[in-house]
């Protein structure tokens, strides 16, 4: 890296806490969550698909294509349960949510079982969410580090400093407009280094010629993930859907900007093109890593260079010994970018749950103090975020895997908890407790002492075990709340044309998967 490479991130930065200065101007305390209420489906759509390509997504699905052992193309398996998931969120809970006029997502969940339900989760998200930001941007940072040498300070002050300074005054609405910028920028990353990785190979001939046709694998029929296997068609669907479903419907990070959508319609074709856009932009990564793992394979000099088991150095060693000056601080700032979308929908994440799931609770606030609480909760939690970020070093290693896994543990009792709340009027609020905590505590079992049981499994079994001691426990105790229905939730309208359209998408994706394996 050069003088060029180091001024275009200097460039980025500044754009960045500019556009946090300039929509800084807030019409209410609560419009820092949910900005005004105008947000449409296009905006809304590449801010959600930024979120979620985060910068170790950035790294490490190339590197796990391309290089890493048992790899390949069958990371695309993860997308196979999106349009799946999308019917589900965008017909029934997300409506109901959109229409109770709240800004937690949790908060919903008091008004059908509770207190206790509702501080439960919002409890859970608080500490899973920022352990898992931070513990993410360390290892980003050392990554950066050990190939960049970038000083890991910097990185760290970079990502989690800068994104806290720019989001802290703007709220929700610079995020989202933030999150745009930078999804352009990580997609034309990607572009970059699938560009000048076909060029080095040679053209794509050369590729075709020379690919390690093992790697384009896509769908495995015979792996049921109950024997140390994963990746198998069924669980990869039955178990994606749990975690798809409860990650967009019911996670904070994904529905706050459902709800700041300007009308229901808008939220819905934001679901419907998401299911449909993720899987090529997954796509793209994926290629970009099966063709960098080739030229690796084939030049001796990189291959040598990529420490043995450490497979997620690939790409940033790749972008630095062949991308120009100039380019490599590009694709530099989609790096920083991947993080930074990430950690700021985090961080006012994390902030309206703590103000709208516990502040508000014990206090009566004005707007403006309801917005000076927000901005110090926002700093409190990016704080928490560069701390973790600081001091993962001891347990990153363990840790990282663990976080993969972990949202496993509490999605599928989540979806549940959501879904019982929204679809049915008489399961008590100590049953759905009851289901919740069980179900996170055989999955916890499953994962410490059943290791051979996929962990996308998890998502299922911690679904059906919430519902199910729901239902047999509620007639054992009584509680006000009972009989309420809430009305809120609206019909149920399932088979739209959305629906269809999707479950069509959903076969043509299964079918392409399928046929990856011949083109080669």
């Amino acid at each position: 890296m050069n003088f060029l490479d180091y001024g275009i991130i200097a460039l980025y930065i500044s754009g960045m806490l500019l556009m946090g200065y300039f929509m800084r101007e807030q019409k209410s305390g609560k419009s820092y969550f949910v900005g005004d209420k105008n947000f449409g489906w296009f905006t809304l759509l590449l801010s959600t698909m930024a979120t979620q390509l985060s910068a170790i997504s950035w790294i490490s699905v190339p590197a796990f294509v391309g290089l890493k052992v048992a790899g390949g193309m069958q990371w695309l398996t993860y997308e196979l349960a999106v349009p799946l998931a999308m019917i589900f969120v965008s017909t029934v809970l997300i409506p109901t949510l959109y229409r109770a006029n709240i800004v937690s997502a949790y908060s919903y969940l008091e008004k059908r079982f509770g207190t206790s339900t509702r501080l439960l989760i919002s409890t859970v998200f608080l500490i899973s969410r920022s352990f898992g930001t931070g513990v993410s941007v360390y290892v980003v940072a050392l990554l950066l580090e050990s190939v960049f040498q970038i000083q890991f300070w910097q990185t760290i002050c970079i990502i989690c400093v800068v994104t806290l300074v720019y989001s802290l005054k703007g709220g929700l609405k610079v995020v989202v407009y933030t999150d745009v910028i930078q999804m352009f920028i990580k997609f034309f990353g990607i572009l970059v280094c699938l560009g000048f990785a076909l060029y080095n190979i040679g053209g794509w001939d050369n590729f075709m010629q020379h690919v390690d046709v093992s790697r384009t694998h896509v769908i495995n029929f015979k792996s049921m993930g109950v024997s140390g296997d994963s990746f198998g068609f069924i669980p990869m669907v039955c178990g994606g859907f749990v975690l798809y479903a409860s990650y967009y419907g019911c996670d904070q990070t994904q529905v706050q900007r459902a709800l700041a959508a300007q009308s229901l319609i808008e939220v819905r074709k934001m679901y419907l093109l998401n299911g449909i856009v993720r899987f090529f932009v997954t796509m793209t990564y994926c290629l970009t890593g099966l063709v960098i793992g080739t030229f690796v394979m084939m030049t001796p000099e990189l291959k040598a260079a990529i420490p043995a088991g450490q497979p997620d150095k690939m790409m940033p060693i790749f972008i630095l010994n062949y991308l120009p000056n100039g380019i490599i601080g590009l694709v530099m700032v989609a790096i920083f970018a991947a993080a930074m979308s990430s950690l700021s929908t985090t961080i006012n994440a994390l902030s309206a749950v703590t103000m709208e799931d516990f502040v508000t609770r014990v206090r009566t606030l004005t707007e403006k103090q309801y917005l000076a609480y927000s901005q110090w909760a926002a700093v409190f939690w990016g704080l928490v975020c560069i701390f973790f970020a600081f001091f993962a070093g001891n347990i990153a290693d363990t840790v990282i895997e663990a976080i993969n896994k972990i949202g496993s543990v509490f999605y599928g009792p989540i979806l549940a908890t959501f879904a019982l709340a929204a679809l049915t009027t008489r399961i008590r609020t100590q049953a759905v407790n009851l289901g919740l905590i069980v179900a996170v505590l055989v999955n916890l079992y499953l994962w410490k002492f059943q290791p051979q049981v996929f962990w996308f499994w998890w998502n299922v079994i911690g679904a059906t075990l919430t519902v199910t001691i729901a239902y047999l426990t509620s007639p054992l105790f009584t509680n006000r709340r009972a009989d309420v229905v809430v009305a809120t939730s609206g019909p149920v309208q399932i088979w739209t044309r959305d629906t269809y359209f999707l479950i069509g998408f959903f076969v043509f994706i299964v079918v392409f998967c399928m046929s990856i394996q011949y083109w080669f």
